[in-house]
């Protein structure tokens, strides 16, 4: 197995600002190069998923730490054809979805230790508290991640599906999920097309999202050396556009939420008022 070269690999990510390490131990390390070398994939090849492959990448994700230990989540494998050309045709999901052997949907779910509750006469008041909404999505996302790392340490690639929060009521019922659960985002998995030249995409520089001690605030010259980092890998890839523009579009007004402005009622509908 060739050595990773872990410097490289930060050249990509920073560019002109990639720091320089110089701990073997570091240089040396796989697990940080597979980290490093993490790129979405959307065009995926026809060649299916095992089920070994998911029960791996589940096990993976349940080994992630979770809040208290409560493991508020839950994960949804969909491969059916129809039922993925649904979740883009009515619940507003990524098209990719439809092309993707399989999808993840990652579920902040309180359910189950309402039933547990339940089963023992107690009430569940709690879950329906921010603080229980958070803890949720903030486990379902930290289990997502480590299942995203397993599947990258086993050739496959990944893309993360925000959108199935666009009409979520749609998503929750697709999958016949019960009150006090909802589909926090989705995980597509698949090989990826031998075709597709994505590579590393530029990241802001450390200097932007790493702070010793106290905030930082972010500095006007390390937003434009990234946007001309970005647009220069953006070049290659034949896409052009601004990532200042995409963030103040994202800011500006409710538009940049996509559709996204009722989470609050939605997840009230879902047994998760938030209170």
């Amino acid at each position: 197995m060739t050595a990773p070269d872990v410097n490289a690999l930060l050249r990509q990510r920073y560019g002109a600002s990639a720091p320089v390490l110089a701990d073997p131990a570091i240089l040396s390390s796989e697990a940080l190069a597979l980290l490093l070398r993490h790129r979405s994939v959307r065009s995926f090849a026809d060649a299916p998923v095992t089920d070994e492959h998911v029960t791996a990448i589940t096990a993976a994700a349940q080994s992630a730490a979770s809040s208290s230990n409560n493991q508020s989540w839950s994960v949804v494998e969909v491969r059916d054809a129809d039922r993925r050309a649904r979740l883009v045709s009515e619940a507003g999901g990524s098209a990719l979805i439809a092309d993707a052997p399989v999808v993840l949907l990652f579920v902040a779910d309180w359910a189950r230790a309402s039933d547990i509750a339940g089963w023992h006469g107690e009430p569940a008041e709690a879950a329906a508290y921010l603080e229980s909404t958070l803890v949720g999505f903030v486990d379902a996302g930290i289990a997502a991640q480590s299942a995203v790392v397993a599947a990258e340490a086993l050739g496959l690639g990944t893309v993360y599906l925000g959108s199935l929060r666009t009409r979520p009521e749609v998503s929750a019922d697709e999958i016949g999920l019960p009150e006090g659960a909802a589909v926090a985002f989705g995980v597509a998995i698949g090989w990826p097309d031998p075709a597709d030249t994505a590579g590393i995409k530029p990241r802001l520089p450390q200097r932007a999202v790493r702070s010793r001690e106290r905030y930082r605030p972010i500095a006007r010259e390390d937003v434009d050396a990234y946007e001309r980092e970005l647009a220069a890998y953006n070049a290659t890839q034949g896409r052009a556009g601004s990532w200042i523009a995409q963030v103040v579009a994202r800011v500006r007004d409710v538009r940049g939420l996509h559709g996204r402005e009722n989470a609050r009622a939605a997840l009230e509908r879902r047994g998760l008022p938030s209170r």
